[in-house]
């Protein structure tokens, strides 16, 4: 396990701080992660989230199931780091869908802030990434695929 970079924990005490909250006897938590798999893709969505641009983004549903991993819920606070782990801002889930990938809309795909903010844009970028995701587990992408569509906004840089 990696260990957790200082600013994440000093931006979770800040934000706290900055809305009143008792940091010891807090109810709310956090996870903390990255977009992407490689450095630039992660720094450029970071920075893509920190300016407001980028306000969702979609996982496959298939890592949630096999990794045991919980699903994103309304309320959910994140913190996004860089490539390096350095905390950017924290985001607080919106809502979240789960529908199959060629289901994904127009404004979806404008909403995750990536590139041209197309639909054409969103599936080939989408389709190589889960694409390299699931080579490591003998897989291929399929349309059909669920997809976690998780909808977010800043509440603190």
């Amino acid at each position: 396990m990696v260990k957790e970079n200082k600013s994440v924990k000093e931006m979770w005490e800040n934000y706290l701080m900055s809305i009143g909250d008792d940091i010891i006897n807090t109810n709310k938590n956090y996870t903390s992660w990255q977009f992407c798999d490689n450095e630039e893709s992660a720094n450029n969505l970071a920075e893509l989230v920190r300016q407001g641009t980028k306000r969702a983004t979609t996982g496959l549903y298939y890592f949630y199931e096999i990794e045991g991993e919980t699903l994103p819920k309304t309320g959910d606070f994140s913190i996004i780091i860089d490539w390096y782990g350095i905390a950017q801002c924290i985001i607080e889930t919106k809502k979240v869908t789960i529908l199959p990938f060629k289901e994904v809309t127009k404004k979806q795909a404008e909403i995750e802030g990536e590139g041209d903010k197309s639909l054409k844009y969103w599936s080939e970028a989408h389709i190589k990434f889960f694409n390299r995701e699931l080579k490591e587990h003998n897989k291929e992408f399929s349309a059909d695929m669920l997809v976690v569509f998780e909808e977010f906004e800043i509440v603190y840089k």
